[in-house]
């Protein structure tokens, strides 16, 4: 996983599996590197392939954590399996989805 910074934005690339197993690390370290000037997070899903119940409650955490600052969380280029999990939990009408 690697967590850049932008002026206000804060672009997470490179997870490949999102589960209990991971999740509480990734929200760990996003909200360190969160501070009061970020506002948006780009997080680049293109590398994707497992998302669990864990995972999606991060990626909420992320989308909550930008809400409170005014800012957008996007979800980059999902793999077919995450979007298949974002559908079946009807988030993807939460999310904003860039695709590839």
């Amino acid at each position: 996983m690697n967590i850049e910074t932008n002026e206000e934005t804060l672009r997470i690339t490179g997870v490949t599996e999102l589960s209990a197993a991971s999740a509480r690390a990734l929200k760990e370290q996003v909200a360190a590197r969160f501070i009061k000037e970020m506002r948006h997070i780009d997080f680049d899903a293109s590398s994707l392939q497992f998302l669990d119940s864990s995972g999606l409650g991060a990626l909420i955490s992320m989308l909550k954590m930008t809400t409170l600052h005014g800012g957008n969380f996007r979800l980059l280029a999902p793999t077919p399996p995450v979007i298949q999990i974002l559908e079946l939990t009807r988030l993807h009408r939460v999310f904003e989805i860039v695709p590839q």
